[in-house]
């Protein structure tokens, strides 16, 4: 029974957000007059669906990602409705609309945690003797205002922060009684908890915000989870982090199933509530990944719009369609593989 409500619960997030996604692509490009021609959840053979006007709605038998094929994505341009017939105004809309839906459901959801459970505000809760924030003479209740330039709105701005500057000194500004001060500190590696430390610890409990606030923190939650998704792919490039700490749909459920099994005995309330948090990350993330100027990628597509925006002259059809082959190819490949991987952690496991 707890798999399969663990299953149930990750084709919700999984389909609320692909939905969204593709959604965005399907409401504008027919806002734009660009027809659909099918709308899918998922890859693979359909195993539902039905067609409504002039689009297909349909769900695949595959839970990795969904479509939205419109009107001269087979090549046959002789449609008025065509994609490539569209201005490059209404296609470079269509296609940010997806990713921009992401980061909406993000923020949308994200009100409905901060306004549920408050905020983490940056204010220490208690400082760790010997360490060296205390040497340099921070207290209990003082509050972060910004590390080296960098404005802290929450506290996981602080962690973020450590975790992409190793052991880099850092001139951190704090509130204390009303009045700002200015401490010098370096983070020192801990090996109990294997990780730099300023040598604070805070909030105790989260804030609760007024109506205004929730707004303003709901942003900042989306923000939060953006930069934390860019700054991870950065390490990737620099070579932190490797292709095998990458994670699939089968590592996204995995996790699914462990915020469950955390959740569940504090009640139904708080299995709710972790999950449209876990829900705001993954919308965030897919938000993000898309963008990126990849071929195959909502991104990659944009880049080709761009271009033809700025020169007035369209990239050869041919020469776009063999780059996004082969990007798509080596994203099948790389999917593949993260699977694979997600699979034999999930197989090792004790």
């Amino acid at each position: 029974m707890s798999l399969l409500i663990k299953a149930i619960l990750f084709l919700i997030i999984f389909t609320v957000i692909v939905v969204v996604h593709e959604g965005g692509h399907c409401v504008i490009g027919k806002r734009n007059g660009i027809g659909v021609k099918e709308f899918a959840i998922g890859m693979g053979p359909t195993i539902a669906g039905f067609t409504r006007g002039e689009t297909k709605y349909s769900i695949k038998a595959l839970p990795f990602g969904g479509v939205c094929i419109f009107e001269g994505d087979d090549g046959d341009e002789s449609s008025p409705k065509s994609f490539r017939n569209a201005s490059v105004w209404a296609r470079i809309a269509t296609v940010l609309a997806g990713p921009a839906m992401n980061f909406v459901l993000a923020f949308f959801l994200s009100l409905f945690i901060t306004a549920s459970v408050g905020v983490d505000k940056p204010v220490l809760y208690s400082v760790m003797e010997g360490f060296p924030a205390e040497e340099a003479g921070m207290q209990a209740e003082d509050e972060i205002v910004s590390i080296n330039g960098r404005k802290i709105v929450i506290y996981r701005d602080i962690t973020l922060w450590t975790m992409f500057h190793e052991g880099v000194q850092a001139e951190v500004v704090y509130r204390r009684d009303g009045q700002l001060h200015t401490a010098t500190v370096t983070p020192r590696y801990d090996k109990e908890a294997d990780r730099y430390l300023f040598g604070f610890t805070g909030p105790n409990g989260y804030t609760k915000a007024n109506p205004l606030q929730v707004i303003r923190y709901s942003a900042t939650e989306v923000r939060y989870w953006v930069e934390v998704t860019v700054k991870s792919l950065l390490m990737l490039i620099r070579g932190r982090f490797t292709v095998n700490d990458l994670s699939g749909p089968v590592g996204v459920a995995q996790v699914v199933g462990e915020v469950y099994e955390e959740s569940r005995d504090d009640g139904l309330y708080y299995v709710w509530l972790n999950m449209i948090s876990l829900t705001v990350l993954l919308t965030a993330d897919l938000g993000v990944m898309n963008l990126l100027p990849f071929p195959a990628l909502d991104g990659g597509r944009l880049l080709f719009l761009l271009i033809e925006a700025v020169t007035k002259k369209r990239p050869a059809e041919k020469v776009e369609g063999v780059i996004t082959l082969i990007g798509m190819s080596f994203l099948m490949v790389l999917m593949v593989y993260v699977m694979f991987n997600d699979i034999q952690r999930l197989v090792t496991v004790p």
